[in-house]
């Protein structure tokens, strides 16, 4: 078949390179167009356009799948669309545009967690499984009928950025078979089935920590804003980066309070503490938490007033 591609991050480039190397013809790429990346805001293509480069594929370029994008992909004849965090809704008629409409890879197994960041909402609400679903684009959020799905046991300490890599890889896989059953005409989608839940865009608010809850919650909520938009608190006013951490002893600590047990620095939660191992203090590099705490200037060490509790 005629394959045209629609996707922007680092997660959508194995399913690039594997549609690239499948028997199909990938005859366009769709992807954002370049944004202004470091301190020096210099306009970087996305990684999805920059292997599209390497390969020497028709590339669209454009934030909006509007009337101009419509006219320029009818112009590549697809036969399918395959889209994977493109950052855009495809509306008609657009939509109907391919002879066999559009399929999306997504990361989660629907219909649990719909939208824009689905492992990270999964992580946070402490999921042990999850995996990469390929479905049926319809003009509802991620609600079309799933042709199949894999499934992934999360690895224990694993951040958000950790699961999108390896579901990015098992999800290439995935779709490329899903294609393949397409163009035989074998493919069979399912309805999904039960009750959906929301995994809506994740903003730098949702990545505070809340040390007035229990250290496993604090814990889901950093490995699942890691490391985007990123897990941060502040101490003696000023933001802190928490890079790495996990579940610290039990102890007696209160909430918020920052305390040095043995060689570690720990916070105190409602029940538990947790252990910081990097951390980024403001205007200064990533270091050991132990180097930072050796550096603080304050009589009683604790974060400030957390943010309000979340559900």
């Amino acid at each position: 078949m005629r394959i045209v591609f629609a996707g922007t991050p680092l997660p959508a480039v194995p399913s690039l390179r594997a549609i690239a190397a499948s028997r199909h013809d990938l005859v366009g790429v769709v992807t954002r167009t370049d944004a202004p990346l470091g301190r020096k805001r210099i306009l970087t293509p996305s990684p999805v356009a920059a292997l599209a480069a390497q390969l020497g594929v028709t590339t669209i370029k454009t934030d909006r799948l509007d009337a101009h994008a419509t006219h320029a992909v009818t112009d590549l004849a697809p036969d399918l669309g395959v889209i994977v965090a493109y950052g855009g809704l495809v509306r008609e008629p657009l939509l109907a545009t391919p002879r066999h409409g559009w399929i999306n890879l997504h990361f989660s197994l629907l219909p649990r967690w719909r939208g824009a960041a689905p492992v990270q909402h999964a992580l946070i609400a402490g999921d042990t499984v999850t995996g990469a679903s390929v479905f049926r684009l319809v003009a509802e959020l991620d609600a079309g009928d799933v042709f199949g799905e894999v499934r992934y046991s999360v690895p224990r300490g694993a951040t958000a950025g950790d699961v999108l890599d390896a579901l990015a890889d098992v999800g290439a896989a995935l779709l490329v078979d899903v294609v393949d059953a397409i163009a035989a005409g074998t493919a069979v989608a399912r309805p999904q089935s039960g009750e959906y839940t929301l995994a809506p865009k994740l903003t730098l608010a949702d990545g505070a920590l809340d040390f007035r809850v229990p250290a496993d919650r604090v814990i889901h909520r950093f490995r699942g804003t890691t490391p985007e938009p990123g897990a941060h608190t502040s101490v003696g006013g000023q933001r802190l980066k928490i890079l790495a951490a996990h579940r610290g002893p039990d102890t007696d600590l209160a909430p918020g309070a920052l305390s040095l047990i043995e060689r570690d620095v720990v916070v105190g939660t409602a029940a538990g503490t947790v252990l910081l191992q990097t951390v980024q203090p403001a205007g200064k590099g990533p270091m050991a938490a132990a180097d930072w705490w050796r550096g603080l200037r304050l009589d009683d060490p604790r974060v400030d007033t957390a943010p309000e509790v979340r559900a």
